[in-house]
């Protein structure tokens, strides 16, 4: 599986952002983004069902984050509005088959 991600940037607090992850492969189901801040672990942001009817999100991004799905590919996007400085850092894109494969990350930083 390869996974390609894009859509990172800077923004001001109370700003907006869409990221976007393209996935190649067999047999995906989940998929979804994680986030590390820096010197912090990998934490959950979204997930969302290989139908796009399911979809879980952290508390701290709740509605102000959407996660979607295009029904025919296996590709996701984010929506991050009101987006606050605890939202910078590396955002990966994560699909699962049998494992979990993760893409290369692009940067979301946020200024107070």
């Amino acid at each position: 599986v390869q996974l390609q991600a894009s859509g990172g940037g800077s923004v001001q607090a109370g700003g907006s952002l869409r990221l976007s992850c393209v996935a190649s492969g067999n047999r995906i189901s989940v998929m979804g983004w994680y986030r590390q801040p820096v010197g912090k672990q990998r934490e959950l942001v979204a997930t969302i069902s290989r139908s796009g009817t399911a979809t879980n999100y952290a508390d701290s991004v709740k509605g102000r984050f959407i996660i979607s799905r295009t029904g025919y590919e296996n590709t996701i996007y984010l929506q991050m509005n009101n987006l606050q400085p605890q939202d910078t850092g590396v955002y990966y894109c994560l699909a699962t088959t049998n494992t979990m494969n993760w893409g290369q990350g692009t940067q979301v930083t946020v200024s107070s």
